[in-house]
């Protein structure tokens, strides 16, 4: 009766992550999806028992999910929260393996990128497990926002701090190579020299893998469910054993008979960083260099530049920095990786300490952004940020109440689709505001890129008490950005 799901990768040639006797069927869908909608790509099929989900990924290699119906109340979901897993996954799989049509340009028989897709998206969705349950995004997940940045709110005396620890530590790189850093407090952001989407991807890897909340193993902040246990981790390795048949099968077999053979590393593993003494985070997920016992730094694609860098994670208690180093810059490999890490240490480290003291000062701790009152999300697209009430406070929200807010964004998803198809260069400013049984109101306003949803429970029951309330909030932590004036 759990939620269940499926990720499916079409390309090109084949499918190149999928059951063999799903082939026939899928296309089929595909075809349909012409017939229906030859001018924009096609989003979902509903299906009497199963949800169809399409993202297309890249140009001519198409992600879908299939997640199957149940009678659960609990598993309702958005279209749109569904299509962002397929996203997110796509583009931190991107980050470390390159792209998929990459990857099939070096191995046209889908053999390469099917090994690499298989252990990614188990890895990826292993964070999705509750006990023996895959979790999907529900209802209950309306007031988050997956592929987004929460920045911390700093004072100006500290961000001239931040900044200048940002100088330090990105001199340490090598000659006059320029290198790139971000920089966390517990699990939020502070500083950034990237852009907004090489941002997001090393933010959410962080969140799930690098924090020291992650490497606690206290909490899941990716999808803010608690973390496994010993029978969520069975439950994860026995989808990779059953799967152990496919692994073999898409191991691709040359003219001469030779079957070759992959080393994909798994970046997505858990537990598989640790804090060494030196406060650098160490991890032998890449292997070793040259086959000594010296574990290989881990690289990652840049969007931005197309580059590789080298991913250098340091921390001091709750304070994480992350340095990007241009693979071409580094002339000696690990040796020159070690060189890097000792400047920044000379270098930096009373930055560190003083910026990390002033941050754990004024850090109101995990409630710091919750407003007495107010159930809230914001969201600014344009440079991909949120901010909402912390989950511990959205569960104290009802049932209906959550259940119409899911309803709301919904409604506002399908809005934002159809401007988007009449007009991909205009904006539509909606507001919405619903009345539930429950005695709250649930509301959402849309307004020049940026969107604010919001629950008021107990709350008077006039239109004109939840328009005030929203003009108050707007005005006091939003700037004014979704006032009505």
């Amino acid at each position: 009766d759990s939620v269940k799901g499926s990720l499916l990768l079409l390309g090109h040639n084949a499918f190149l992550l999928a059951i063999q006797h799903l082939k026939t069927f899928m296309h089929n869908i595909l075809f349909y999806c012409r017939i229906f909608s030859p001018e924009a790509a096609c989003e979902v099929i509903e299906a009497e028992r199963h949800s169809h989900v399409f993202y297309q990924a890249e140009p001519d290699i198409w992600m879908v999910m299939i997640v199957e119906k149940n009678k659960e109340a609990e598993a309702i979901w958005r279209i749109d929260a569904l299509q962002k897993i397929l996203s997110e996954v796509h583009s931190l799989f991107v980050m470390f393996h390159g792209s998929v049509r990459a990857l099939l340009e070096k191995d046209p028989g889908g053999g390469l990128v099917r090994v690499h897709l298989h252990s990614f998206i188990m890895d990826y969705l292993s964070d999705f497990f509750v006990g023996k349950k895959l979790h999907l995004p529900s209802f209950r997940d309306c007031l988050k926002e997956r592929g987004t940045i929460q920045m911390l709110t700093v004072s100006r005396e500290v961000a001239i701090g931040v900044q200048s620890l940002v100088k330090v530590v990105e001199s340490s790189c090598a000659g006059s190579t320029a290198c790139n850093s971000l920089v966390l407090f517990q699990d939020l952001l502070v500083s950034t020299t990237l852009t907004p989407d090489d941002t997001v991807n090393l933010f959410t890897h962080a969140l799930s893998r690098l924090t020291p909340r992650a490497l606690s193993s206290v909490t899941n902040t990716w999808s803010y469910l608690r973390k496994g246990n010993t029978a969520s981790q069975v439950a994860t390795d026995s989808i990779i054993g059953n799967a152990e048949s496919a692994l073999n099968a898409s191991r691709d077999t040359s003219p001469s008979g030779q079957r070759h053979r992959y080393h994909v590393p798994r970046p997505l593993q858990q537990e598989k960083w640790s804090k060494g003494k030196d406060g650098f985070l160490c991890t032998e997920i890449w292997g070793s260099q040259n086959d000594d016992l010296v574990p290989a730094t881990p690289t990652v694609w840049l969007k931005q530049t197309g580059e590789r860098a080298y991913l250098c994670v340091y921390q001091q208690k709750y304070l994480t920095i992350i340095l990007l180093i241009p693979v071409t810059s580094i002339i000696n490999g690990e040796q020159g990786i070690s060189i890097v890490k000792q400047q920044l240490l000379e270098n930096a480290s009373p930055k560190i300490l003083k910026v990390e003291e002033k941050l754990t000062r004024g850090w109101g701790g995990d409630n710091a952004y919750h407003v007495a009152g107010y159930r809230y999300l914001l969201f600014d697209s344009d440079r991909s940020i949120s901010r909402a009430s912390p989950p511990g406070k959205v569960t104290t929200l009802t049932k209906d109440s959550l259940l119409a807010l899911n309803k709301l964004r919904e409604e506002v998803d399908l809005e934002k689709s159809r401007t988007k198809q009449d007009d991909p260069s205009r904006e539509k400013d909606l507001e919405l505001c619903i009345r539930v049984k429950n005695n709250a109101w649930v509301i959402a306003r849309v307004t020049r890129g940026k969107e604010l949803y919001m629950v008021l429970e107990k709350a008077n029951e006039t239109l004109l008490y939840a328009s005030d309330a929203v003009e108050q909030f707007s005005t006091r932590y939003c700037d004014g950005a979704f006032s009505l004036d």
